[in-house]
């Protein structure tokens, strides 16, 4: 069974406000304040500038997206985010926007390598916007992002 997510993550009511001026954004909530707004084909095609896919080492990150998030990390911290994976095998990427420039990566986890100390990528991004994890449980659970498998299923 596979899992796959491209996805900005912002506190919640700051991603509403962004999000408006953008018809293809469908954000959702997902635990502790935060949403998430998926990078579905018809977002990636909205906000793409024409110079190709892969800023950053991202998959799925438009090129030019990323000054988009810088701008709105004006107003807190944005976080993007992708982790594929299926048969438990896979990999994960993450970079925090702060104040207008990149505070956490992009961090890249390969598949096959085991997660540093400071954990995964996505749950240091999302300790970076201030998710907290309970004993035996790392943040990515912890804001419930195992909810779903796929990016798409945050808008259904």
């Amino acid at each position: 069974m596979g899992y796959d997510l491209q996805a900005v993550i912002v506190e919640g009511e700051a991603l509403r406000g962004v999000a408006r001026d953008l018809p293809a954004a469908r954000p959702a909530s997902i635990g502790q304040g935060l949403s998430l707004m998926p990078m579905t084909d018809t977002l990636v095609d909205s906000v793409a500038d024409g110079s190709g896919v892969g800023a950053l080492g991202f998959r799925r990150l438009p090129d030019g997206f990323e000054k988009t998030l810088a701008a709105w990390s004006a107003g807190g911290p944005v976080a993007y985010v992708e982790a594929e994976y299926f048969g438990g095998v896979g990999e994960q990427r993450a970079a925090v926007w702060d104040g207008g420039t990149i505070v956490l990566g992009p961090l890249h986890v390969e598949e096959g390598r085991p997660f540093p100390p400071a954990g995964s990528p996505i749950s240091q991004a999302l300790r970076r916007l201030g998710a907290v994890a309970s004993a035996g449980e790392d943040e990515f659970s912890a804001v419930g992002l195992d909810r779903h498998r796929h990016s798409e299923a945050w808008i259904d």
